[in-house]
């Protein structure tokens, strides 16, 4: 499949948006394919920044980023992931953490409890810091004509990337994030239409959007997904039907990992 075969389309959100930032975000690919064009040093510095001051719950500030260099790391997140574009030397490869690890260290030298920080909520409250620190990264990069990919599949071994990132106890890869100049245009993906993913008051009546559904799901088929650019994918429900539950990441030991690292206990 070749872009002209396949151009992308420009959604009408994308031609009408307010500002650049949000045409930006209406016209968010998934890039997994990049030049050997490395990123420039001060705009990794502006990404790693944009990290930094990203909202936190409560100020607690419970991640930290991890940027591998070290082709050797960066070949054991490639072992852990799975996915081929995550090893070489191919744009910068960021892991987000969620780290109450270092609070745990503030509080032990105040002479505080440490049994808190092993909390189900706490551990919430660092994913939420990350996540929202990893999407920021992302539409700061795109604004800058760089392509993103996130990298939950480095869940399939978490106990390796900690072995590799060196992570201590009370902290957890929670994803990674590929920033590098894009080497391939996908079509846009399709999204759920609002009608079943948005709700005024109350939870959407999916009874209701039956026939949403259904024309979602003739949409989805008509998408080639550049990772097997031989056939369409297959419909949105028959997805859900099949695949959850099938990759690596969905069948780790995630929870015996939370517990071993001193996370969620409670």
């Amino acid at each position: 499949m070749t872009q002209t075969e396949h151009p992308a389309e420009q959604p009408v959100e994308q031609q009408t948006a307010p500002n650049a930032t949000i045409a930006g975000q209406l016209a968010h690919r998934t890039i997994r394919a990049f030049t050997h064009e490395p990123v420039d040093e001060a705009m990794m510095r502006t990404l790693l920044r944009v990290a930094t001051q990203a909202p936190t719950s409560s100020f607690y500030q419970q991640r930290t980023v991890i940027r591998v260099q070290d082709p050797a790391v960066r070949e054991q997140i490639h072992l852990a992931s799975g996915q081929p574009y995550v090893g070489g030397d191919r744009g910068e490869l960021l892991v987000f953490v969620v780290d109450l690890h270092r609070n745990a260290r503030i509080r032990e030298a105040q002479g505080a409890d440490l049994a808190v920080l092993e909390t189900t909520p706490l551990f919430l409250q660092g994913v939420e810091d990350v996540l929202i620190a990893a999407q920021n990264v992302v539409v700061a990069a795109e604004s800058l004509g760089l392509g993103t990919v996130y990298l939950g599949s480095i869940g399939g071994d978490p106990r390796r990337v900690i072995r590799a990132l060196g992570l201590p106890l009370r902290t957890f890869p929670l994803v990674g994030l590929i920033v590098g100049h894009p080497d391939q245009r996908p079509q846009l993906k399709p999204r759920l239409p609002e009608t079943l993913t948005i709700g005024v008051d109350r939870y959407p009546d999916l009874d209701a959007q039956a026939d949403a559904l259904a024309a979602y799901d003739e949409r989805v088929t008509t998408y080639y997904d550049l990772r097997d650019t031989s056939r369409r994918i297959d419909s949105f429900t028959h997805q859900i039907a099949t695949k959850p539950g099938t990759g690596a990441a969905e069948q780790a030991p995630t929870l015996e990992v939370l517990h071993e690292q001193r996370l969620a206990l409670r």
